[in-house]
């Protein structure tokens, strides 16, 4: 073997891969600290445009005459525009309050957000008041912060969708569509430990499938109903009940058996995902949440994985779904739990009380009616 051969097996690839690390990690640095000093000024314009606002008022034009003179005076300079003045002020009064901007020239390595892609855990929506919106602000596009300012007016929402957009590297086009399809209320507010036990991006994949709530207006009752009733009703509808659970999923049974240890076992619903290559073991409670939930559905995933699991299935993720819970309690719940599980809420249609179903004309009073 020549010494060209030999540098090149046993030592030039891992070279060239710590030089491009260090280069992409140079070209990150340059990238964020150029963000810093963009969001830093448009934040010092903004305060100054608002305190000549309250001043003079805009109505002698001033905005547009200051547009065009920045333009005159610094032609390879954009963003002066009239538009974009006026998001400097709505950037600045919207977090007049809860902004510190860190001292200029602050390394962005010594930033705890720049460890937000990194973290396994994310900060819980239901703890965003201990918070400080300066770490995702300084970290994000001034594009994706005008987006977030003017479509989301939801404080939590909006701090969720920060955190998802720095850990996830969502553009703004893709912030734009999650922010349509309310990506807040189908996915911020499931309980889940996916960050913990999955690797990514497994977890960011398992999250984007799952939601909370689940709706399921196929099925009214109007009596008394447990969970058998439910679980039968979904079975009956099982096209719209897969339509909700969206895309990939298989239905592989109702009231699943395993045998453990000569013991029977029964999962409420049990579903397979194609694309993910993994079973759903779903656990159907017709009350509020309830930590020792947890602990049977856990037990039944780990059944799964060694039953039923054949080479080249994933690992098998849990899904609780109660009428309601309270966050806090479950994350707590989830939180020492090595299995992948999540806890979302479900609805139900709203039926008809009887006195309101009685005066109601039949279908053949209808049909009468319409012959006549």
């Amino acid at each position: 073997m020549s010494k060209t051969q030999n540098i090149e097996q046993f030592s030039y690839p891992n070279l060239l891969a710590q030089v491009k690390v260090r280069v992409k990690l140079a070209q990150q640095r340059a990238i964020y600290a150029a963000n810093d000093e963009l969001l830093r000024m448009y934040w010092d314009i903004g305060h100054i445009l608002c305190e000549e606002k309250k001043k003079i008022g805009w109505g002698n034009g001033a905005l547009k005459r200051l547009s065009e003179d920045m333009h005159n005076y610094y032609p390879e300079i954009k963003g002066f525009s009239v538009r974009n003045c006026q998001c400097m002020i709505q950037f600045y009064e919207e977090y007049n309050q809860e902004l510190t901007l860190p001292k200029s020239g602050t390394p962005i390595a010594q930033l705890p957000v720049a460890q937000l892609g990194k973290a396994k855990t994310q900060p819980a929506v239901a703890q965003l008041p201990e918070y400080n919106f300066t770490l995702p602000v300084i970290h994000l596009s001034w594009t994706h912060n005008i987006i977030l300012i003017q479509r989301v007016k939801d404080i939590q929402a909006r701090y969720w969708y920060m955190i998802q957009s720095i850990a996830n590297h969502w553009s703004k086009d893709f912030l734009i569509d999650a922010i349509k399809l309310d990506f807040y209320k189908k996915h911020g507010a499931l309980a889940n430990n996916f960050d913990i036990v999955l690797p990514q991006p497994e977890a960011t994949e398992v999250k984007s499938m799952l939601k909370d709530p689940y709706v399921f207006d196929m099925l009214t009752f109007t009596e008394r109903f447990d969970e058998a009733d439910i679980e039968l009703g979904l079975v009956k509808e099982i096209e719209k009940f897969l339509l909700e659970m969206g895309t990939g999923f298989a239905f592989m049974g109702r009231q699943y058996h395993l045998d453990v240890c000569g013991d029977d076992y029964y999962i409420d619903l049990l579903m397979y995902n194609t694309f993910m290559h993994r079973y759903m073991v779903i656990e159907l409670k017709n009350t509020e949440f309830m930590p020792e939930y947890i602990g049977k559905l856990n037990f039944y995933c780990s059944a799964v994985d060694d039953i039923l699991c054949r080479e080249g299935d994933n690992q098998t993720i849990g899904l609780l779904l109660c009428r309601s819970k309270d966050k806090i309690k479950a994350e707590y719940a989830l939180r020492d739990i090595n299995k992948p599980i999540g806890v979302s809420d479900y609805e139900l249609g709203n039926a008809l009380p009887k006195d309101i179903r009685s005066s109601l004309p039949s279908i053949e009073d209808i049909e009468r009616d319409l012959n006549e």
